[in-house]
């Protein structure tokens, strides 16, 4: 079983660049990390990209450039690096750390940003993991005051294919034994997969601790961007957010704005669909073509 669950992973929550001699996240994506970038009027806040497991900032190679070309002040950051288990001690591979600890590195780069920048609020973009990395941060370690939203570090939350409830591996995670025989086939697959590979499966206590209170956090934006074909977040539609108290959430599907969108998971940060998406949501004046030919 382990085995199966280890291969499941492998092969769904790999970034689109996995193992094909990519960046390995040293280095910024083009356009983005510019410290002496001031936002505009026209687009006010920061954009900061945050990748998913196994990632790396490199992952933001498309958008990055083309957001910095819409005239915002784009930042990424490779996070999460845990050399404890097989796959994190793979050059060039992050997000495997507990992810509360990644939601703390996350938060202290947003803290940069803002400080460099001047301004209180920052947008943000997520891939996978990082959508319930930015939503930790949000709850639990200071990105969002509950009692005066005004507070708030982020105003817009922008996740793609986000794991923000959890993932079956192709229904292999339904087939984890229960009670005191779980624990030993969860050890190992933090130690080929990481901690935080683990966290994400399907009724986690890491998720089950972050949604308790509910999906959202007043006065902050979230859009959601899913896609049907996508074989980690199962079903695809588990990546939906309900709004709660003073937040709002569009959910959106990829083929909704192009049926020929046939990114998987992994690449979706790469489609041009999901680009039209996020910069769309940034600024509503935004006119684009969701679904070039």
């Amino acid at each position: 079983m382990p085995a199966l669950l280890i291969g499941a992973f492998s092969g769904m929550l790999a970034p689109a660049h996995a193992d094909d001699g990519s960046p390995d996240g040293s280095t910024p994506p083009a356009g983005a990390n510019d410290w002496a970038c001031r936002p505009s009027a026209a687009h006010p806040e920061p954009v900061v990209l945050v990748h998913g497991t196994w990632g790396n900032q490199n992952s933001w190679d498309v958008l990055a450039p083309q957001l910095k070309a819409q005239g915002y002040c784009v930042f990424s950051l490779s996070y999460g690096r845990a050399e404890s288990s097989v796959r994190g001690a793979e050059p060039g591979v992050y997000g495997t750390e507990d992810i509360r600890s990644s939601a703390r590195e996350v938060g202290g780069f947003v803290d940069l940003v803002r400080a460099a920048t001047g301004v209180p609020k920052v947008d943000i973009v997520a891939h996978s993991q990082g959508g319930p990395l930015v939503r930790q941060f949000l709850r639990f370690e200071g990105g969002a005051n509950y009692r005066d939203p005004a507070q708030n570090k982020v105003d817009q939350l922008i996740t793609i294919a986000a794991t923000n409830h959890g993932t079956t591996a192709e229904g292999l995670g339904y087939l984890l034994p229960t009670g005191s025989a779980q624990a030993p086939v969860l050890g190992i697959i933090a130690e080929y997969l990481g901690t935080a590979a683990l966290q994400q499966l399907i009724d986690s206590e890491f998720l089950h601790s972050l949604n308790a209170a509910g999906d959202t956090e007043p006065g902050i934006k979230y859009t959601v961007i899913a896609s049907h074909l996508d074989r980690v977040v199962t079903p695809p539609e588990a990546t939906f957010l309900t709004a709660g108290l003073g937040a709002t959430v569009d959910n959106i599907w990829v083929q909704d704005l192009c049926p020929d969108d046939d990114f998987n998971h992994g690449a979706l940060p790469e489609s041009p669909t999901v680009g039209y998406v996020v910069q769309k949501a940034l600024d509503p004046s935004y006119i684009g073509h969701p679904c070039p030919e």
